[in-house]
């Protein structure tokens, strides 16, 4: 049979990100450009920029790719592109790009989503990985618990009803002064505080499986102003340690919880905030003791990054899914959406 060859591109947000992949799960070249050091003086990601940026950096990035896997645009079998969601802009640059690139080679366009994307990482780290099984995916703008029944197939369980788990530990670093972006800042700190040290609250909200972070981010800040109004001294990384706790104990909590009453016997975890080595181990030690067996991807899959959006894209592309020069960017697109 002959091989497929996905050469992919994610520009959702501040990476512009080009991929080439065999057959959905052989990566060929994963090239990454990150903003990250552009962003940094604003504390956060400024949309107008990232589009600029994606607009300067995605020729070089595409023609590294080929490069690195020793390909030539008519060795490429498809085209698959991020169309949502993300910033408009910035999803705009990567999708114009891939329209171009598809017409002119004369081969098909494959639009994914950002956040099947996150979870199909999954697939590359583990070659044995077949649905079905629960996904966590969290990130700085997604906080999802997803039953994935087959390729393609998602039923969302359980959402944030605010803050994305990502975005709470973004604004948490930005109320101490620790810069951007706050998740491994605070992952880093973490390792030297007392987890215990705060009674941080933790929201499970019922029996359902949604997710709330804003009460929790309101009692660090309250808590972070008492300790300034009075003068006394803030140990940063006890406030780092008990508030990424209280994040990664919600999460882990509800995942197993997932698994368990829908009798499933795997978990993913996908995301940027998938990276959090607390969060890894608070779930791995949940699940010692089940048949529950957690799994997750290397460091480089878990933030955005092109590889995984070819291993969807080729998902998509085998499911006989094309799309035309009328695909657009949805900012706001769901999962399991078209």
């Amino acid at each position: 049979m002959e091989d497929i060859i996905t050469m992919a591109i994610e520009s959702s947000c501040d990476e512009t990100a080009v991929a080439i992949i065999k057959n959905g799960r052989e990566v060929l070249t994963n090239i990454i450009s990150t903003q990250i050091e552009t962003h940094k003086k604003f504390g956060g990601v400024v949309p107008e920029v990232a589009s600029r940026k994606h607009i300067e950096n995605i020729d070089i990035v595409v023609e590294e790719a080929l490069e690195e896997a020793n390909m030539k645009f008519n060795d490429i079998t498809h085209i698959a592109v991020t169309y949502g969601p993300g910033l408009v802009g910035a999803l705009l640059v990567g999708l114009s790009y891939a329209k171009a690139l598809a017409y002119t080679l004369g081969i098909p366009l494959v639009g994914v989503n950002h956040i099947e994307g996150h979870l199909s990482a999954n697939y590359i780290a583990h070659k044995d990985l077949v649905p079905p099984f629960i996904t966590l995916i969290v990130s700085g703008g997604h906080t999802h618990l997803v039953e994935v029944s087959d390729y393609g197939k998602y039923e969302i369980l359980g959402k944030t009803r605010d803050d994305a788990s990502g975005e709470a530990f973004d604004k948490i670093a930005r109320a101490m002064g620790l810069g951007y972006p706050g998740g491994p800042i605070i992952d880093r700190l973490a390792k030297e505080g007392n987890r215990e040290a705060i009674d941080f609250p933790r929201a499970y909200m019922d029996d359902g499986y949604d997710f709330s972070f804003s009460g929790l981010k309101s009692s660090v800040l309250n808590y972070l102003n008492a300790k300034k109004m009075k003068g006394e001294e803030i140990v940063v990384e006890d406030v780092a340690a008990s508030f990424q706790e209280a994040v990664v104990e919600v999460l882990a909590t509800k995942a197993l919880k997932a698994a368990k009453d829908k009798g499933y016997d795997i978990i993913t975890l996908s995301g940027g905030v998938a990276s959090n080595s607390r969060l890894r181990e608070k779930i791995v030690e949940l699940a010692s003791g089940t048949n529950i067996d957690v799994k997750y991807p290397p460091l480089v899959l878990c933030t955005d990054n092109a590889a995984m959006i070819g291993c969807a894209g080729y998902y998509n592309y085998i499911a006989g899914i094309r799309d035309d020069m009328s695909l657009n960017a949805v900012p706001n697109l769901k999962i399991g959406e078209r």
